[in-house]
C-alpha cells in the first residue's frame, strides 16, 4: 500500500478539462482517480496558502492527513486527483511527494471565463462571498473565519501580488479573468522549479484533436492508452448548462486588459474564440 503508489496531480484553472479527465479515466486499470478530492478542506488550505495566511510547512501538515493518507493507503500503481484547487499547492505537494507528477490542462481563457461567469454564478467570486472573505481578512480577531464552503474561498490577492491593488475594484467578470491568468502564471512558474520529467502542460484544444498528444499524456500519467479516450474527448462531457456562452465585446475587452499577456504566453494570441457544440 502507498509505498509503490505514484501520485499524479492534474491541475488547471477549472472549466478547462480537469473533470473531463477524471470521468474519462475513471475505471482505468492500475489507477485510482478523484475529482477535487476533499474539496472543501483543500480549497481553504490552498487559498490561505496563496494569500500568505498559511506557511508552506503548515500547508504540508494540513495536507498530510488528507492526500497524504489517501496515497499511503492506495493499492493501485497510480493515485490521481484532478483538481483546480491543487494549482496553488504545487510547491508543497512537489516536496511532500518526490515521485509525484503534475499534469496541467490549459484552456482558452475566454472560454474558461465565460463558462465560470455564466454557469457558476453563485459558486465563484459572487459579490457577497467576496465581501465576506475580504471583511474577515481585514479583521481576523473579532470575526469568525468563513466556513469551508467553495464559494467563500476563491483567492483574493495581496497588494504585492498580481493586480492586487486593482482587485478590490473588480467586478465579477474581472475577478474570473484574473483567476484564469493568475492560475496559469502559478502553474508555469511552479513547473519551472521541477524536473521536466515530473511536469507536463497541454492545451485542451490540442488534446481533443491530436491523438498522439493524448497518447503521450496518458503515458505521462503512467497507465495504458485506450483508443476510447480519444473518442470520449470528441464530445463535451462536463456540462452544467448546455449553452455555449460568448463574451460580449465589452467583456472581452475587460478580459484582455487583465489576461491578454497570459493569452499570448499560453499561445492563444490571434485565435478567435471558438464555439462549442453540445
Amino acid at each position: 500500500m502507498g509505498t509503490h503508489t505514484k501520485p499524479v496531480f492534474i491541475v488547471g484553472s477549472g472549466r478547462s478539462g480537469t473533470r473531463t479527465m477524471f470521468r474519462m479515466l475513471t475505471g482505468a486499470e492500475g489507477l485510482e482517480i478523484h475529482h477535487e478530492y476533499l474539496c472543501n478542506a483543500i480549497q481553504r488550505i490552498a487559498a490561505r496558502y496563496y494569500m500568505g495566511l498559511t506557511s508552506e510547512d503548515e500547508a504540508k501538515r494540513l495536507i498530510a492527513p488528507l492526500h497524504g493518507a489517501a496515497i499511503h493507503y492506495a493499492s493501485d500503481a497510480v493515485w490521481a486527483d484532478s483538481s483546480n484547487k491543487l494549482s496553488w499547492l504545487i510547491r508543497p505537494l512537489g516536496e511532500m511527494f518526490p515521485t509525484a507528477k503534475f499534469l496541467a490542462i490549459v484552456r482558452d481563457g475566454r472560454k474558461v471565463t465565460s463558462s465560470f461567469y455564466y454557469k457558476l454564478r453563485e459558486e465563484m467570486y459572487d459579490d457577497d462571498s467576496v465581501e465576506i472573505l475580504r471583511t474577515w481578512l481585514r479583521d481576523q480577531v473579532s470575526l469568525p473565519e468563513p466556513p469551508p464552503e467553495k464559494r467563500y474561498w476563491w483567492n483574493i490577492p495581496r497588494s504585492d501580488q498580481f493586480l492586487g491593488s486593482a482587485f478590490p475594484n473588480f467586478d465579477r467578470l474581472r475577478r474570473v479573468a484574473w483567476h484564469w491568468a493568475e492560475n496559469c502564471r502559478e502553474i508555469t512558474e511552479r513547473f519551472a522549479e521541477l524536473p521536466d520529467d515530473r511536469v507536463k502542460l497541454v492545451r485542451l484544444e490540442e488534446l481533443t484533436r491530436d491523438e498522439e498528444l493524448l497518447k503521450r499524456t496518458i503515458d505521462f500519467i503512467g497507465i495504458d492508452y485506450d483508443p476510447v479516450y480519444y473518442d470520449y474527448l470528441q464530445t463535451p462531457r462536463n456540462v452544467f448548462v448546455p449553452i455555449d456562452f460568448q463574451l460580449t465585446r465589452d467583456q472581452e475587452a475587460a478580459f484582455q486588459e487583465i489576461a491578454g499577456p497570459m493569452m499570448t504566453r499560453m499561445g492563444y494570441v490571434g485565435e478567435k474564440a471558438y464555439h462549442v457544440s453540445y
